[in-house]
């Protein structure tokens, strides 16, 4: 039987913001993936390929002045006053009845006046919405029992004029659905309506699969996430696949809030294909206690299972057409945190470069084919381990020269871990020590003490070291393996920085417009190369950081459309100047 708990919310539809936090003393910055301490998948037939971390299909909240961060299957949630500093608390929000393994499934988050409410995804109708004004209290009680609405992914909105909206959908067969929803008894009104569906045909970055092949399954279509601004509805969507580096986040636009929906030209607004972790598809967008715009999203591991994956924070917003946007550029290098208005248009972007990419390294040991050199070899699904996670396992870099280490990113790999869940009170310990010559070792960072649990761990120094060598010594794992899958150094290198691309060429044929082979000559002194593409000149907004290659098979365009390229390249020294814009129709 349907219970209501009759809920008395203030009249206020928007949420009060309270004195502004600001970053940690000497913290300016942050990496991507984010630095929390994911819990483990809690799916045994997940983790037959070995147990690991996993999080997917996070929502941030901005509620009494603190964010608040929900993401899939984490027996909790974390808040932090600065989108750095994450703590957590822990909470399950299934009971005896509930017999899965989801507990908050990719959930809604959403405030209702001094309210905040969660709701986890179902196919069934015996899950409750939950309602808490004390959250860092952890005290939570039904708002309604059970909701009415079996919901995969699912995304409540309040509208301005104070009515409630419901959307949801994950199918390779259906579109979203959307529906409004009494905010009185939380039953819906009316029926419910399809929004919109993919388009593959049309859309090249909506096939299914890692290279757009739509070899053996259609795409998925998840996710949804509604924004208004200045009178317009947003409603944002995760395809073609969550396991793959093309994941994104697209996004159709009407006046009203049920539809007609049509795609906006600049799709997908939130995609990263490219660098040491990929992926920027199913999150949300929000706004900061400075009214500056993100997107949060989903990062793709998917090593031990199509469904181990991450988090990742893109400086986004709207320009002056109200074409929504995410900056993924440098989106895995260091970026400054918020401490005011900011024009999300510029970069955010420290200027860090990497400094250690494919540079020689030294271990203690090496366990089978997990070889030493995949610790820089920047790309997040390749990892070294060694042959033991006991204390002083090492690795150490070379960066070739005197550089300027401003900051080092930790990332550990998940090698013969024994855990499945969330799991309180475990913890990273190491020591970081660094070297002019090879020979003479001073500590840099000391966590031999740490009790934190720091998958991605990212330290920016206090001052910037005049250094050369790295090196990374274990102290404590929390279970398995000392394995790293980027120890990544950043700072400013002593030499040149590369010279401008050439022979830039896009070859986009009449055979499928979706698709072009990007070609240019290799530049000397450069190990990768950002491509920004866009739909008009002066809206390159989409990029693609490329490694090691000096062509690019680019399938994420919209046939009907022209296309507008340039190019960078990039060393441990810096940034080329970009070339011309080149046209493509």
């Amino acid at each position: 039987m349907l219970r209501i708990l009759l809920l008395f919310f203030a009249a206020t539809l928007s949420l009060t913001v309270q004195a502004q936090p600001t970053s940690s003393p000497g913290q300016r910055t942050y990496c991507n993936p984010l630095n929390v301490d994911y819990g483990y998948t809690p799916i045994p037939n997940f983790a037959e390929a070995g147990k690991h971390r996993a999080t997917a299909d996070p929502v941030i909240t901005l509620y009494k002045g603190e964010y608040y961060l929900f993401s899939t299957n984490q027996w909790g949630y974390w808040h932090s006053p600065d989108l750095y500093n994450w703590k957590f608390i822990s909470r399950s929000f299934l009971r005896p009845e509930h017999k899965v393994y989801d507990d908050l499934c990719a959930p809604a988050v959403f405030v209702l006046g001094d309210t905040l409410l969660v709701y986890g995804s179902t196919q069934e109708k015996n899950f409750p919405i939950w309602m808490s004004t004390n959250l860092k209290a952890n005290e939570w009680k039904p708002a309604v029992d059970p909701f009415q609405i079996g919901a995969w992914d699912p995304d409540f909105f309040l509208d301005t004029d104070g009515k409630l909206y419901l959307y949801w959908g994950s199918s390779n067969v259906y579109p979203l659905y959307g529906q409004q929803i009494s905010r009185k008894t939380f039953q819906p009104i009316g029926e419910r309506k399809e929004m919109f569906g993919l388009n593959d045909k049309q859309f090249g970055w909506q096939r299914f699969g890692e290279y757009l092949d739509n070899t053996f399954l259609d795409p998925f279509m998840e996710g949804a996430w509604m924004t208004k601004y200045k009178g317009q509805y947003y409603l944002q969507y995760g395809a073609p696949g969550t396991e793959f580096s093309g994941y994104a986040d697209g996004v159709q636009v009407s006046d009203k809030p049920l539809g007609p929906f049509k795609p906006q030209p600049h799709n997908p607004f939130a995609y990263k294909p490219g660098g040491f972790a990929r992926g920027a598809g199913h999150g949300n967008t929000f706004q900061d206690t400075y009214g500056n715009w993100w997107h949060l999203s989903t990062m793709v591991v998917s090593v031990k299972n199509n469904f181990e994956r991450r988090l990742g924070l893109w400086p986004a917003g709207f320009d002056k057409e109200g074409v929504l946007y995410a900056n993924t550029t440098f989106g895995d290098y260091p970026h400054y945190l918020p401490t005011g208005p900011e024009d999300h248009l510029k970069s955010r972007f420290a200027g860090w470069m990497l400094l250690n990419y494919q540079k020689p390294v030294q271990v203690s040991s090496t366990l089978g084919g997990y070889l030493p050199n995949y610790a820089v070899d920047e790309s997040i699904r390749t990892y070294w381990s060694a042959a033991t996670g006991n204390k002083g396992e090492y690795l150490q870099t070379d960066l070739g020269d005197l550089n300027t280490v401003h900051a080092i990113q930790i990332n550990y790999a998940d090698q013969d871990a024994q855990f499945l869940g969330k799991q309180p009170n475990i913890y990273h310990q190491y020591r970081l020590w660094h070297s002019l010559d090879g020979k003479k070792w001073k500590v840099l960072v000391d966590k031999s003490a740490n009790k934190t649990d720091v998958p991605h761990e990212y330290i920016e120094l206090p001052e910037p070291v005049r250094t050369r060598y790295l090196k990374l010594e274990n102290v404590h794992m929390p279970t398995g393996k000392f394995a790293i899958s980027g120890l990544r150094v950043f700072g400013k290198g002593s030499g040149a920085t590369p010279e401008p691309v050439k022979g830039f060429v896009v070859l986009r044929t009449e055979k499928d417009k979706r698709s072009a082979w990007l070609k240019w000559t290799p530049t000397d002194n450069a190990y990768a190369y950002n491509i920004h593409v866009g739909i008009s000149p002066d809206k390159l907004y989409n990029c693609i950081m490329v490694h090691g290659q000096n062509d690019y098979y680019f399938k994420g365009m919209d046939k009907d459309l022209p296309y507008y390229f340039t190019i960078e390249a990039i060393n441990e020294n810096g940034i080329s100047s970009r070339i011309p814009v080149v046209t493509v129709k």
